[in-house]
């Protein structure tokens, strides 16, 4: 057998494409790969940055809430403050829905009976647990 140059040159030409395919498809696959990775991450990114965004939203729509409510809250305590004031003060009245039991006509003929000119009131402590049970 003789050594022929012509055979090992084709020889070698075969196996350099064979590693030359090899390297291509092994660059091709990690290519393939960073690319799905890349996409998975910027998908991720963009559900978070999603996400921020409308926990942003949804804490300043907590927040103006908040401040509606705080406010309307201290609106009424100045309001039941002012009320209880003037009622303490006298320039206001407290009127309570009352109704004095009937004296029955046949139990006595002399029968005691209130002045009619000063109308029922709350005793002090009375207003105080109003107020209390109001707020």
């Amino acid at each position: 057998m003789m050594f022929n140059w012509k055979t090992m040159f084709v020889g070698l030409l075969l196996v350099s494409l064979i590693v030359a395919g090899r390297l291509a498809n092994h660059y091709r696959n990690n290519a393939i790969t960073y690319k799905y990775q890349r996409d998975t991450a910027t998908h991720n990114l963009k559900l978070a940055n999603e996400t921020i965004t409308d926990m942003t939203k949804r804490q300043r729509d907590v927040a103006a809430l908040d401040e509606k409510y705080t406010k309307e809250l201290a609106d009424a305590k100045a309001e039941n403050d002012a009320l209880r004031d003037d009622v303490a003060a006298g320039r206001r009245r407290l009127y309570v829905n009352a109704t004095c039991p009937a004296v029955p006509t046949g139990k006595s003929t002399s029968t005691a009976r209130m002045d009619n000119a000063a109308s029922p009131r709350l005793a002090d402590s009375a207003q105080r647990d109003y107020f209390a049970l109001k707020e």
